[in-house]
């Protein structure tokens, strides 16, 4: 009698890590609208603090199983404020954390299915580590929930916590969505980017000028609110429409973009979308192309 078929291995500790590691970094290196990359920096932070995180990120969020996505939360921002100095990947490390649990879970079921059973079993612990990664990140509004404020202890679990947070925040919202923008925009428009000859760099660039143009920045709406948010989400459509990436006429237009958002201190940096971004890349490097993800 013959055994019955193994399911699928699981990604080592290791693994993760160097995707999760890998992940920052292709994001931080491709020249994205807004944000920094090798050749543009912010007052407050460089292209070198990013490349600096990855590294303190991937190590720390390769140890999140679940029960412990909040602790790996709180050790991938804690680890990045001894190497930053500022806060560069909170959001990255809410949605690393999640997804490198559920690329450890025994489940049956492709990564996003083993995700949504993560995010169900999220605790009141986790909401206690991961809001102490948020006073320790200190970013502007996240926290600033009536019924469950940052600074205080939560007494609802880390999956209540993101729903009280979802309107203002995309980051928060796909903790009550299952990853949907992750996997649906951000990670589609990536697959398709690549599959339409760019490389990998021009590949992030446009997925993140197309996840711009879908969602409107939350980082964005913020800082500057609303109205500035829906803004940018237009304009970047009007890049996307000149050919994106892809053509002369869309790389000019892309590049007078770039030089809007940086004014006024950076107050219209689509950081929220660099981040959903980042995420599709860490499970596009863990799954492979072609892999079931469902």
């Amino acid at each position: 009698m013959r055994a019955a078929a193994a399911g699928p291995r699981r990604p080592s500790e290791a693994r993760i890590a160097a995707a999760a590691t890998l992940a920052c970094a292709l994001e931080v290196s491709a020249e994205k609208v807004g944000n920094v990359t090798p050749t543009r920096r912010f007052a407050d932070v460089r292209y070198d603090d990013f490349a600096l995180s990855a590294q303190a990120l991937g190590t720390a969020v390769s140890g999140a199983v679940p029960g412990r996505v909040g602790r790996a939360v709180y050790e991938a921002v804690a680890a990045t404020a001894r190497v930053a100095p500022s806060n560069t990947n909170l959001g990255m490390a809410l949605l690393f954390a999640p997804i490198a649990a559920a690329a450890r879970e025994t489940g049956a079921g492709g990564l996003r299915r083993r995700l949504a059973a993560v995010l169900r079993g999220l605790s009141v612990d986790d909401a206690r580590w991961a809001y102490r990664a948020i006073r320790l990140a200190r970013p502007g509004g996240l926290g600033e929930s009536p019924e469950a404020p940052v600074a205080r202890c939560p007494s609802i679990t880390l999956g209540d916590a993101m729903r009280l947070a979802a309107g203002r925040d995309t980051v928060a919202a796909e903790y009550t969505r299952g990853f949907g923008v992750t996997f649906d925009l951000a990670l589609v428009g990536l697959q398709r980017a690549l599959a339409g000859g760019l490389s990998l760099l021009e590949a992030i660039t446009q997925a993140h000028l197309e996840l711009m143009a879908r969602v409107p920045d939350t980082l964005i709406g913020r800082k500057a609110g609303a109205a500035a948010a829906a803004s940018v989400a237009a304009r970047a459509r009007a890049v996307l429409r000149a050919g994106g990436v892809r053509t002369r006429k869309g790389l000019a237009a892309a590049r007078r973009l770039d030089q809007q958002l940086r004014r006024s201190g950076n107050r219209l940096n689509p950081g929220t979308s660099a981040d959903l971004v980042a995420a599709a890349l860490f499970i596009w490097l863990l799954e492979g192309p072609g892999r079931d993800r469902s």
